[in-house]
């Protein structure tokens, strides 16, 4: 897993929703056949760049708030991050 692979992995979601962006256990272990090392590298890089871009990220099992509607990471789901 390299730096570039993180950024177009983030371009790649906010091209598809740039409100909120929902990176998924099936996403990066399974589909891009991440291990378990470069899953947590991932998600603290990409912490980092979306705080950077302006988004405030959540993992699994934290509450927030998004459109008036308090949610929960679902445990299938390693990442949120929504534009605030």
């Amino acid at each position: 897993m390299t730096l570039g692979f993180i950024d177009d992995y983030i371009n790649k979601k906010l091209d598809e929703n740039e409100e909120i962006l929902i990176f998924t256990f099936y996403e990066l272990r399974v589909k891009s056949n991440l291990s378990e090392y470069d899953v947590n590298r991932f998600l603290e890089l990409a912490k980092i760049r979306l705080e950077n871009l302006y988004y405030k990220t959540y993992f699994t099992g934290a509450e927030f708030i998004y459109k008036n509607v308090t949610r929960i990471v679902n445990d299938n789901e390693l990442m949120v991050a929504i534009k605030i």
